[in-house]
């Protein structure tokens, strides 16, 4: 059984840096992109970061590109967003997800390349 378990979410000052985790189980991570999403409330879900089963493709939305990280341990089964210059527009539920389809070399930002998802963790970005 697939499972993606998020963690990490929490109150941050503007600023400030926040690392999340992913755990991942029921499949080798090493086979699969991974994909960072988040969702404010009334907003279409984001995609923020992805990187390729073989690591050789690393995407990032404009809006986090130099402020966040995508990372991941294999050994861990885990996978990382490091957050750092975190704004107030940054606050929302942040969610990680497995594609629909194994492809070893590309990874997408679109939700709806993805079908596996976790149950997220919150996010707030306020002084």
């Amino acid at each position: 059984q697939v499972q993606l378990v998020e963690s990490g979410g929490d109150l941050v000052q503007p600023g400030g840096s926040l690392r999340l985790s992913c755990a991942v189980s029921g499949f080798t991570l090493a086979d699969w992109a991974i994909g960072w999403f988040r969702q404010a409330p009334g907003q279409e879900r984001e995609g923020l970061a992805c990187f390729s089963a073989d690591g050789g493709t690393i995407q990032y939305a404009d809006s986090v590109k130099g402020r966040f990280t995508i990372s991941r341990d294999n050994a861990k089964n885990t996978v990382y967003l490091q957050m750092s210059s975190l704004k107030p527009e940054d606050t929302a539920h942040y969610y990680c997800a497995r594609p629909r389809y194994l492809l070893p070399r590309r990874c997408g930002l679109s939700p709806l390349e993805y079908n596996n998802w976790g149950q997220g963790s919150q996010v707030t970005v306020s002084s």
